[in-house]
């Protein structure tokens, strides 16, 4: 969305796909055209996905909705979310209008920075040669921007090298990192060919042999963090407060319960990755990795209490995404995605993204505390019951509205309910 817009759609679910589409274009300042390709049926080009990945034969749809109510950095947007999840986008725009009076999520980022890693083995004096190859920084950083000019022309490239001994002793391992600013790319094939590139040379240095040559998907120096408040008023008193505050303190001493915490971060932002594009799998991998940073899996979001009484809820991770090359590009659905936030830097995506993960891991938890998760969730998953159970058009409603008022969403009762609305 443009500056100046408001994502405060009220009752957007409400109306059909036509008005939807219409309502986001005249007031979120998005033209008509940019949508059309997330609301078209028809998949994209066949051509297009063939060159995408191999062997292909279709392609596998899944629903794009949109986030509401959200204002990150004081700036209004309306986000796409991508996911075959009941509850989750409504749980965003919830938690999003809770915090909109405290000034929604405010976000900072620590730059675009990605490592590749050069993996040396076999060699004598792993600290004489870490010596050397630090030594040789200003030669690596050279040959390393050789192998990307237009990066170097655009404002990045290769920035510093860190060397590590990884292993025992006996068997201690040299690790080459390559800190490369890939701007608004997500940076692995940048930096990968970077690693191939330079990998006889660091090897030779070392007076060793190379094997591994590739980024690692813990981006520690791309990190993206959210904060935002929720009065204690709004969420029904200071109760609440305390019992969220509970939650979180359960999943920072076990880890059984910080996965779980964690999943529901990712459940928001897997969602934003996924329709524009990037690759889901390095953000997972990343996020779970930096969870796990300090010897035990922990929580990525913390909420407390603040002076006031509110709650403050505060998330990082890294986020290394991109919105030049790859699908991001090629994928039209993703290009409109993308113009529907309003993003021009990959930075903005990272923000964006970090803020829907705080807003979702607050719905999850506010549940948790309160109702229980199943209410909300059963209650829009209570249609995906009726269709498995056969409903069609009207029928979905109804038999749907009615597992919800008995309180058990389960297809045999769904279709019992069926059979039963067409007996009359």
């Amino acid at each position: 969305m443009t500056d100046g817009k408001t994502s405060r759609l009220s009752g957007l679910h409400l109306l059909g796909r036509e008005e939807r589409l219409s309502l986001i274009a005249g007031r979120a300042g998005v033209d008509r055209e940019a949508l059309e390709e997330i609301a078209r049926d028809s998949v994209p080009d066949f051509a297009l996905l063939d060159s995408m990945i191999e062997n292909v034969i279709g392609s596998y749809s899944l629903p794009v909705g949109l986030a509401t109510n959200l204002i990150v950095d004081g700036r209004e947007v309306v986000v796409p979310m991508a996911t075959e999840e009941s509850s989750v986008v409504a749980a965003v725009c919830h938690a999003a209008k809770d915090c909109r009076d405290t000034g929604g999520v405010r976000t900072d980022y620590s730059g675009s920075l990605m490592a590749a890693q050069v993996q040396l083995l076999e060699v004598a004096d792993p600290v004489h040669a870490r010596a050397e190859l630090l030594a040789r920084r200003e030669e690596i950083l050279e040959a390393c921007n050789a192998c990307d000019p237009l990066l170097l022309r655009l404002g990045g490239g290769a920035r510093d090298i860190e060397v590590r001994l990884v292993g025992e002793r006996a068997e201690r391992m040299v690790v080459v990192h390559l800190i490369v600013d890939t701007l608004d790319a997500m940076g692995a094939n940048a930096v990968n060919t970077m690693a191939e590139a330079l990998a006889p040379r660091l090897a030779e240095w070392a007076g060793g042999r190379h094997r591994l040559r590739i980024l690692t998907n813990l981006a520690d120096r791309r990190l993206a963090r959210a904060r935002a408040v929720w009065r204690a008023e709004a969420l029904g008193g200071a109760e609440v407060v305390d019992a969220i505050v509970e939650a979180c303190r359960f999943a920072e001493a076990d880890p059984y319960r910080a996965a779980t915490q964690n999943k529901g971060i990712m459940n928001g932002i897997s969602a934003v990755m996924l329709c524009t594009g990037n690759d889901t799998r390095a953000i997972e991998a990343g996020a779970h990795a930096f969870a796990a940073r300090g010897g035990r899996y922990a929580p990525l979001s913390i909420f407390e209490k603040n002076a006031a009484g509110d709650l403050a809820g505060s998330l990082e991770l890294p986020m290394a995404v991109g919105i030049v090359g790859g699908a991001t590009r090629l994928h039209p659905t993703a290009r409109a995605c993308l113009r529907v936030m309003g993003i021009e830097r990959a930075e903005q995506l990272a923000r964006i993204a970090v803020a829907v993960g705080l807003c979702q891991t607050f719905a999850a938890l506010r549940a948790l505390a309160t109702v229980g998760i199943q209410r909300g969730h059963m209650a829009l998953h209570a249609k995906n019951v009726a269709i498995a159970a056969g409903a069609e058009g009207e029928e979905v409603e109804a038999v749907a509205a009615a597992l919800v008022k008995q309180g058990q969403v389960r297809q045999d009762l769904a279709e019992a309910l069926l059979a039963e609305l067409r007996g009359k």
